[in-house]
């Protein structure tokens, strides 16, 4: 069953275009992911046999509004009794039966349609923190079971383990308040659409607000403690520069470390890091504060998150490029190329739109990629640009994330809820139009995943706007209603002026 061509749109319905007339229609399901087909088009394996009601009626309107490439399918109806909420954890598949019993065709299904519609959910996800305890909440409407291991330390070897409890999709656990700097990681055990198999998944938490170097585990931090915040962090609100329309912006794109990294007015071990914007004497801190001054009233980051491609530890880099070697060459030599590939997967430098985790400052621009630093450090680099007068934009890449599927260390999203974080295409297998592993903003949790994110951002480090990578692959509906949302942030509630938060893409 390597296609899945069906589409569990709502809880009554499931849209195929393969209805054969006279025929018939079952769905079966198999915990253990053990369905197969026999040569003699027997179906084995499954756990539970429903018959459906094959129709030649249209998929309704709500439907085609939102899943518009879905126009032309047929309705299969499902039983009102069936019991969802379970058989959503299941290994799926429709069959359909010509007049003869003779299986025509069987596939998978797609279920980000019912999973909306039956598990939407809008409260608390990630780490909540309060003063008695600490929860963890995580959605996963189509997990078996899922585990929390806890480490004391970002490398300790023995994790303990805690089993998270389910409530209609969100799977929750509570500890005690010295969680707080812990670190943590998921085991979800669930179905894979791309192996066919139930598997143990380790995931970070998608809401992650820390992590370890490179991303290994999940962070337990509370970003409101004090001892997170530079001096006057709070009051930074009434230091942003003035600006009086959206008319007078005017942006000044740079990459973290390309403003620093061969500044020698920066002390070697702060180049190409977020420090660098800190010192208000160094070359580079004079040019902005230059620009500034002519009119200058943003400044781009490229992106800051969590991506893959460069190591966070920086002894791991190879930094082998002899500048003086380089400039031996001649102007048409391919050398110079050749000298720079050789290390181009295992040095400091990416542009950064290999997105793991959203919420978290990358760890390669920090003075230690563990612990707590790499918040400080982003928040100082925040306050320092506000203070010479320049707002500060995130290049903000939802459009796509780095890796998919069960195994693959910096795959979050595809481990949690397999088929319903990434846009998937007729048949079933991921979309890679942006880039790579196409997200699915149309989907409703992952929409509210990045409103949460650009909240996230807004309210915890105080940015001043965003840049929306290929907004074109985010639904209109997603950028409209994220609009909203910032502009709704006021001072007196939130720290933060929602209404001079730019957003351009």
């Amino acid at each position: 069953l390597p296609h899945s061509r069906g589409f569990w749109v709502s809880k009554e319905i499931i849209a195929c275009d393969s209805i054969v007339e006279g025929g018939s229609c079952y769905l079966y399901g198999s915990k253990l992911a053990t369905l197969t087909t026999a040569v003699d088009g027997e179906i084995r394996g499954f756990d539970v046999r429903v018959q459906l009601c094959v129709t030649d009626e249209s998929l309704p309107d709500h439907v085609i509004e939102k899943f518009p490439h879905l126009k032309g399918f047929k309705v299969i109806r499902v039983p009102p009794a069936l019991d969802i909420h379970s058989l959503v954890k299941y290994q799926l598949a429709v069959a359909i039966f010509s007049s003869e019993g003779e299986c025509v065709h069987i596939t998978g299904l797609q279920l980000p349609g019912v999973l909306d519609e039956l598990f939407f959910y809008d409260g608390p996800l990630g780490a909540v923190f309060s003063s008695e305890c600490i929860s963890l909440y995580l959605w996963a409407p189509t997990a078996q079971e899922v585990k929390a291991f806890i480490y004391e330390e970002a490398e300790s070897k023995e994790p303990y383990e805690v089993p998270l409890q389910e409530s209609n999709g969100v799977w929750h656990a509570k500890g005690p308040v010295t969680w707080e700097g812990c670190y943590y990681v998921y085991e979800v055990s669930v179905y894979h659409p791309s192996t066919l198999r139930i598997e143990k998944c380790i995931a970070n938490d998608p809401y992650a607000k820390g992590l370890s170097a490179d991303g290994k585990r999940t962070l337990l931090v509370n970003l409101d403690s004090e001892y997170l915040k530079p001096e006057k962090w709070d009051d930074l609100s009434d230091e942003k520069p003035s600006l009086v329309s959206f008319s007078d912006t005017s942006i000044y794109e740079l990459h973290v470390r390309d403003f620093s990294a061969s500044d020698a007015t920066v002390p070697a071990d702060l180049r190409g890091g977020y420090l660098a914007f800190t010192l208000p004497n160094s070359a580079g801190i004079r040019h902005l504060r230059r620009i500034s001054t002519a009119g200058i009233t943003h400044i781009h980051l490229l992106p800051t998150f969590q991506f893959g491609g460069v190591d966070d530890d920086k002894r791991n880099w190879k930094n082998v490029v002899d500048f003086q070697l380089l400039e031996s060459f001649p102007p048409d030599s391919e050398e110079q190329q050749a000298l720079v590939s050789a290390v181009q997967n295992d040095d400091g430098y990416n542009w950064g739109y290999n997105p793991v985790l959203w919420g978290v400052p990358k760890g390669s621009y920090s003075s230690d990629p563990n612990g707590f630093p790499r918040i400080i450090e982003f928040r100082r680099m925040i306050q320092a640009l506000n203070r010479i007068g320049l707002r500060v934009v995130l290049d903000v890449v939802y459009n796509h994330v780095y890796a998919n599927g069960p195994y693959d260390e910096f795959s979050v999203l595809d481990k949690i809820v397999p088929g319903y974080y990434l846009r998937r295409d007729l048949d079933g297998f991921v979309e890679h139009s942006t880039c790579m592993n196409n997200t699915a903003s149309e989907h409703s949790m992952v929409e509210q995943l990045i409103i949460d994110d650009l909240l996230h951002w807004a309210v915890n480090y105080k940015v001043d706007g965003f840049r929306f990578d290929l907004m074109g692959h985010i639904m209109k509906r997603t950028m409209l209603r994220a609009r909203d949302e910032l502009r709704n942030l006021s001072k007196e509630r939130d720290g933060v002026d929602g209404s001079s938060i730019y957003m351009y893409g």
